[in-house]
């Protein structure tokens, strides 16, 4: 399937992506879950969070960081105060040193709250997404305070686009442990 165009496609990639990705978490060995990520050996993947990311937990409290951001940034907005999806003082530019605060915030959070708070999160952000239209989803200028581009596009980036990175990096870490 292709970037989601409609509210249908839009929850079917979002379940089935969340779906793939808990499935690949449910197989990995004790090994691959207590060996810490390490892609500095691999040349292609100089993005910063496949330094920043050390665990199974550090992507999943990522993905749940994000989805709290959608969460708030729509109640925010719809109750009439404007804010941008990145919170002050990061911006488009520098969400990557926001990503890193993210990151330092649950150092202590264990695995376990991890994925409860994932699933926690997951419901919520697919129960939003439920409740607007497909034009409200999919039409630019539903929603002043999207900008130019969808609502829908930002509950892909935070559901199917961030499980399948989820994936992504974590095939790479499981090829990295054999």
């Amino acid at each position: 399937m292709g970037r989601p165009v409609t509210k249908s496609e839009l929850i079917t990639a979002s379940v089935e992506s969340y779906e793939k990705m808990n499935l690949l978490i449910s197989s990995l060995t004790e090994k691959e879950l207590s060996t810490e990520f390490d892609f500095s050996d691999d040349e292609k993947k100089k993005e910063a969070h496949w330094r920043r990311d050390k665990n199974l937990r550090d992507v999943l409290i990522h993905i749940y960081e994000w989805h709290q951001l959608l969460l708030k940034w729509i109640q925010c907005n719809q109750n009439g105060d404007g804010k941008p999806f990145i919170p002050e003082p990061y911006n488009w530019k520098t969400y990557g040193d926001m990503n890193m605060e993210l990151w330092k915030k649950h150092q202590n959070t264990s695995l376990e709250n991890a994925k409860e708070m994932l699933n926690e999160s997951h419901e919520k952000v697919m129960a939003l997404a439920e409740s607007f239209s497909n034009e409200e989803l999919f039409t630019k200028g539903i929603f002043k305070w999207v900008g130019g581009s969808t609502l829908g596009s930002y509950f892909i980036s935070c559901t199917s686009g961030h499980y399948n990175w989820a994936i992504k990096k974590l095939k790479a870490h499981r090829k990295n442990c054999k």
